[in-house]
């Protein structure tokens, strides 16, 4: 019998791995990844600084004993080059690895946004443990880093960095902080607590252009000014690594298109993660990962079943003022509403029947999103 195959070595991956060991002791299981496969926690990259964690540091378990306790077959430092749907096989250039089902959780890319200068190639982004592993050699001796992208990353790394002692400087075209999450008046409300601590906002502009100086980097920005760098990192958002499907003749979006089973549009390949598109979202998040896993191990276990979301609030890590948002897609219908304010804000998105939707929870309020997520649906007192 051949083997469920899994691409890819993130909490997507090991999740669907770990649920499907749980359901069926026997099932054949193999799991295909192009670095080292070594397991960590994604989510700490842009808060691991602080705590002075080094790449090795963040390794919770190395692959091979991920391998021996799940029991699974490993085969890590494969790049998979091409799939054959037809023949139910995946290509290396280690030889083709045939399976039964196909599990796609391939992850996403960084954005690069285009700049010019003599060191735009410089530019670093962190999107795995490796390039934590190579940011970290970077920053020594560095003493101001520049972050390009005031969302989630950047502001995650902004507040982490700060905390570890260095001048940091964030550049968005955007208004304010987080701006694809929440309303502005939200938003607005991360500018002071971080600029207490250190962060040097600038809105409304970009990097045009990065050059070598005498010490780091000179950015040139859209807007004519110049600041004087050790390091420029970019936070700019993700793309799902959709290449791979899209060759396979897999019908793609903005991610890996599946249906509720998160299945393909091949019946025998599925897709989860970051690289996946259900419902028409992409659902990034720890949780809605988790869900999507649980859900795909009893379909692909023979017990067909659909992923069912809950109300999965994401939360921020800013200490220096906290922050948990449930988001609501770019194009719905409805307005935000507040709720309470004081050392924070708290707002609810209310749709056009009234129903919240989505929330923001911020300083005193964060706490609050167990009790917020609870009230989704509903129609919130007044």
């Amino acid at each position: 019998m051949n083997p469920i195959v899994v691409i890819g070595s993130g909490l997507a991956a090991y999740s669907v791995i770990r649920e499907l060991r749980k359901l069926d002791r026997d099932l054949p299981l193999m799991l295909v990844t192009r670095d080292d496969g070594d397991y960590y926690s994604k989510p700490m990259l842009s808060n691991a600084f602080a705590q002075n964690k080094d790449a090795a540091g963040l390794v919770l378990t190395p692959a091979k004993e991920m391998a021996e306790q799940i029991s699974f077959t490993l085969h890590s430092q494969y790049e998979v080059s091409a799939i054959n749907a037809e023949g139910k096989r995946v290509h290396t250039p280690q030889g083709e690895l045939p399976y039964s089902s196909l599990v796609l959780a391939l992850g996403a890319d960084p954005i690069r946004i285009p700049v010019q200068g003599d060191a735009a190639e410089s530019v670093m982004s962190v999107n795995d443990i490796a390039d934590y592993a190579r940011l970290r050699q970077a920053m020594q001796g560095v003493k101001h880093i520049t972050i390009m992208g005031g969302g989630l990353i950047g502001c995650e790394f902004a507040n982490d960095w700060t905390a570890a002692g260095y001048g940091v400087s964030v550049i968005d075209p955007g208004p304010y902080p987080l701006a694809s999450l929440m309303p502005e008046r939200a938003g607005k409300q991360l500018l002071e607590p971080l600029a207490a601590i250190g962060v040097d906002w600038r809105f409304g502009t970009s990097v045009s252009s990065v050059d070598r100086a005498a010490s780091g980097y000179t950015l040139t920005l859209a807007d004519g000014s110049q600041l004087q760098t050790g390091l420029v990192l970019s936070a700019v958002g993700l793309r799902p690594r959709i290449a791979l499907a899209q060759a396979a003749g897999l019908e793609v979006n903005r991610g890996i298109k599946v249906d509720a089973y998160l299945r393909s549009s091949d019946p025998s390949i599925y897709a989860l993660g970051d690289c996946a598109e259900i419902d028409g979202k992409v659902q990034p998040f720890v949780l809605p990962i988790m869900h999507a896993a649980r859900a795909l191990a009893k379909t692909l276990s023979g017990c067909e079943t659909t992923v069912d979301f809950p109300a999965m609030p994401v939360v921020i890590k800013t200490p220096a003022h906290p922050v948990v948002v449930l988001p609501v897609a770019r194009d719905a219908v409805g307005e935000w509403k507040e709720l309470a304010t004081g050392d924070g804000m708290k707002m609810v998105f209310l749709d056009v029947e009234d129903r919240m939707t989505g929330f923001v929870l911020t300083g005193q309020y964060a706490s609050e999103r167990n009790e917020m997520a609870k009230q989704i649906g509903q129609v919130p007192a007044s």
